[in-house]
C-alpha cells in the first residue's frame, strides 16, 4: 500500500472518531431539550374551584315548603320575580294575609320597599284567631296596620342571622328569633314553617301564628 492511500484511511478514521461523540452529544443535548419542552408543555395544576357559601347553597326549607305550587306564580321562582305583596297574593296559603294587607292599605309600602324581611302569617295562623276578634282588627286600620308592620323587619335577614337575633320591626318595636338548622322561632312561639322564600325585594319566612305586639 503506498503512502499516499495510507494517509487517506487514517484521515478518514480520525474523523469519524472525532464525529461520532459529537454526534452522540448532539442527540443526548436534544433528548434533555426535548424533555424541558415536555415538561413546560405539561398542564399546571387545576385550581380547586372555590366551594359556595352555605348562605350561597341555602334555599327555601320547613315543612309547609312542599305546599307551595310546583309551577306558575305562586311557586318559589315565580314569587322570586315579584315584589313582595305580590307575590303573597299568588300563595293560596297567605290569603289571609293578602286580605289584610290590602285592608290596611299596605300593598304600595311593602312592593315599593327595598331589602326587607317579612313573617307572613298562613291562614292557619289567623284561624287560631277567635273570629270575632279578627273580624274586629280586619275592620281597625289602625290596629291592623300595627299588626302586619310588626311583621316587617328593614332589612334581609338569613337563616344563620335567625339563630339568636333580636331585630326592629318596622311597627318600631323588637321581635326575637331562634333556632338553627331548619328549626326556627319567632318570639318563641311562633314557628317558622317554610323559610327563607326570595322575592323580588323581599326574604320571607312562612310562620304557623300571628305575631302580636304590645298594644
Amino acid at each position: 500500500m503506498n503512502a499516499t492511500l495510507r494517509l487517506r484511511r487514517l484521515t478518514v478514521a480520525t474523523t469519524a472518531a472525532l464525529v461520532l461523540p459529537l454526534s452522540l452529544a448532539a442527540c443526548s443535548s436534544d433528548d434533555k431539550g426535548s424533555t424541558d419542552q415536555a415538561a413546560d408543555k405539561t398542564p399546571a395544576a387545576t385550581e380547586t374551584e372555590e366551594t359556595p357559601t352555605a348562605d350561597a347553597m341555602a334555599g327555601p326549607f320547613g315543612p309547609a315548603c312542599a305546599s307551595v305550587p310546583q309551577d306558575g306564580a305562586g311557586s318559589f321562582d315565580g314569587m322570586a320575580k315579584d315584589p313582595v305583596a305580590t307575590a303573597a297574593s299568588n300563595n293560596p296559603a297567605l290569603s289571609t294575609l293578602v286580605t289584610a294587607v290590602k285592608k290596611a292599605g299596605l300593598v304600595d309600602t311593602l312592593n315599593s320597599a327595598e331589602n326587607i324581611t317579612v313573617f307572613a302569617p298562613t291562614n292557619d295562623a289567623f284561624a287560631k284567631i277567635p273570629k270575632a276578634d279578627l273580624d274586629k282588627v280586619l275592620n281597625d286600620k289602625a290596629t291592623l296596620t300595627k299588626i302586619l308592620t310588626y311583621h316587617v323587619v328593614g332589612q334581609k335577614l338569613t337563616p344563620q342571622q335567625l339563630e339568636n337575633g333580636s331585630f326592629d320591626t318596622l311597627e318600631k318595636s323588637k321581635l326575637t328569633t331562634a333556632g338553627s338548622g331548619e328549626s326556627f322561632t319567632v318570639n318563641d312561639t311562633s314557628k317558622v314553617v317554610c323559610g327563607n322564600v326570595p322575592t323580588a325585594n323581599a326574604t320571607v319566612y312562612i310562620v304557623d301564628t300571628v305575631l302580636m305586639p304590645k298594644m
